[in-house]
């Protein structure tokens, strides 16, 4: 008990704050203007990233001959009441074959992509371009897409998606 007596009588020093008058006198005698006014912002600029559209920045470009280019087709379009399947909401590049599976039922391709490993068939679809595929082989998958030719008609563009060996 006088220990803790001790201690607390250590703590009440009487009305001694002469450290805190002093810092006290010393703001008040600063001249009025001293502190500086916050800093004005500009209110920030919206920016719409507008390539959103274009080539990758990470495939290599293609060079196009403008003379001997392929026109395109008002008859070819991608039909827009088909009901889209969950692969056409992935990149085709993305998918790879890793085999085909035979039964009675016909063959199928064994694709890696869009978190998993997908079996497809003729006739199924995958792609952001209406990519249909139209032939299974062993050691690949034949696709063909659906893209605009830019000048407002569509074209055909066959596309391949080879067997990854070793995977």
């Amino acid at each position: 008990m006088a220990l803790l007596a001790l201690m607390l009588g250590g703590c009440g020093n009487g009305n001694d704050f002469s450290d805190l008058d002093a810092y006290m006198k010393e703001v008040r005698a600063r001249p009025a203007g001293s502190i500086e006014p916050t800093p004005k912002f500009r209110a920030y600029e919206t920016f719409t990233y507008s390539a959103a559209a274009l080539r990758s920045p990470f495939q290599p470009p293609m060079k196009i001959d403008l003379v001997n280019r392929q026109k395109g087709s008002h008859e070819v379009k991608p039909d827009p009441n088909r009901t889209k399947q969950f692969l056409e909401g992935f990149n085709i590049e993305q998918f790879e074959m890793v085999g085909t599976l035979s039964n009675a039922s016909g063959t199928f391709a064994l694709l890696r992509g869009a978190g998993g490993v997908h079996r497809l068939k003729v006739g199924d679809y995958l792609g952001r371009n209406d990519g249909r595929i139209v032939a299974i082989t062993d050691s690949q998958v034949e696709v063909i897409e659906i893209v605009p030719d830019g000048e407002g008609a569509w074209l055909e563009r066959p596309r391949t998606i080879p067997l990854k060996e070793h995977s």
